[in-house]
């Protein structure tokens, strides 16, 4: 008689509580990505605007260092075929139909041949610094919003314990979670906003800063090969 009835409790309780979780995600499943986006206030409107600013930056910066980045097999072999029968005319030809920043290092080399070697080298150098920095156009907002983006989203959730506090404040004795939960809201997704911006601008910074090394590299070696060739006796 007593198991009978200890047995119809736990099951009463079971059921209740398999109810009470249904229902619980129900309203959890009612909280889309939207509503919790609209709950960080207007703090979410600058991080929604950086986020989108640093995604356009990275594929466009991405796409412009992996063009710069793209080396023709031959050209090397070209421009040292063309210098060694002195044929500079197609030499400079063959840069200029190039689109790349090594043809154009390239041909700032050639077009100071009969010079001497130290002038050649400066004029080439400097042409790779201004490639150089074209490729790193963009490079230092992207930066700016991986540091700010953190800083924007903890402005936020002190604003929002601030209005929370206030809340508080107005409502005398009669507190509830309910009257607090516009507060907190903006106080903790302003604060997972803000480190999700700044942590995928950060990671996009190293990505470009990686590719951008990369094709200094490149560029210095091939700045190296050309002023190696000057120096190679005519066949």
């Amino acid at each position: 008689m007593i198991t009978g009835i200890i047995l119809q409790v736990t099951q009463a309780v079971n059921e209740t509580a398999e109810v009470a979780t249904q229902i619980g995600v129900a309203e959890y499943e009612k909280l889309s990505l939207w509503k919790m986006m609209l709950k960080g206030g207007w703090i979410m409107i600058p991080l929604a605007i950086m986020s989108i600013l640093a995604i356009y930056l990275f594929i466009e910066r991405f796409l412009t260092i992996k063009k710069a980045s793209k080396e023709e097999s031959n050209f090397m072999n070209n421009i040292r075929d063309f210098v060694h029968n002195g044929r500079l005319d197609s030499a400079l030809a063959l840069c200029k139909n190039t689109e790349s920043p090594l043809a154009r290092m390239i041909e700032k080399g050639l077009l100071r041949i009969g010079k001497p070697l130290s002038d050649i080298n400066t004029a080439i150098e400097t042409v790779g610094r201004i490639e150089v920095s074209r490729l790193e156009k963009g490079i230092a907002m992207i930066a700016t919003i991986a540091g700010a983006a953190p800083m924007i989203g903890f402005l936020g959730t002190v604003t929002g314990m601030v209005r929370a506090f206030y809340d508080m404040s107005k409502a005398g004795n009669n507190i509830d979670i309910q009257l607090l939960s516009s507060g907190i809201y903006e106080a903790m997704v302003t604060t997972i906003a803000g480190l999700i911006v700044g942590i995928t601008a950060y990671i996009c910074y190293n990505i470009l800063v990686a590719r951008i090394e990369n094709v200094v590299f490149q560029l210095e070696a091939r700045a190296t090969e050309f002023m190696d060739l000057l120096n190679e006796p005519a066949n």
